[in-house]
């Protein structure tokens, strides 16, 4: 629990009290953003996320498509500049190196997300558990009114 309390929040606040400091989304949202960039990125988180954003890009996506259909063109049509013939084993060979190697770095870029979302859902259940506080308050509040009426009649 300590880990995820932002510095912009005093360390000797109760949970009650902590559950009720964090009121709107906006606020939420700045205390899940000073969490997530209170722990620095590494040089290879960093490198996965450039790698995850490019590679999940439709300008990468639109680039390997002419890449494959130029490879393809030349190795078929191009009678005195075969390098790779038809089953294009070479060919082959460079997009498994590249699916060996996107994969891994996707899914470091996906476990960090994953971290993000499990910092958003604890943010979440603060709100939850603030709410469900203030609805209990509400209703002590209402019982207490309802007993005042009840003797009033009486």
């Amino acid at each position: 629990m300590n880990k995820t309390i932002p510095k912009t929040l005093p360390k000797k606040l109760t949970k009650h009290e902590i559950e009720k400091k964090i009121v709107t989304e906006k606020e939420k949202k700045k205390i899940l953003d000073q969490i997530v960039k209170a722990r620095p990125k590494t040089l290879g988180q960093k490198a996965a996320d450039w790698v995850t954003k490019w590679f999940g890009s439709w300008t990468f996506l639109f680039i390997i498509f002419l890449f494959m259909g130029i490879w393809v063109s030349i190795n078929l049509f191009i009678v005195f500049v075969r390098w790779d013939p038809y089953p294009f084993i070479l060919f082959n060979l460079f997009l498994s190196m590249l699916a060996a190697i996107q994969a891994p770095i996707i899914l470091m870029s996906q476990n960090r997300q994953t971290e993000r979302d499990r910092l958003k859902a604890e943010q979440d259940y603060r709100v939850n558990r603030k709410a469900e506080l203030e609805i209990e308050d509400m209703q002590k509040d209402l019982e207490i009114i309802k007993q005042l009426i009840r003797d009033s009649k009486n």
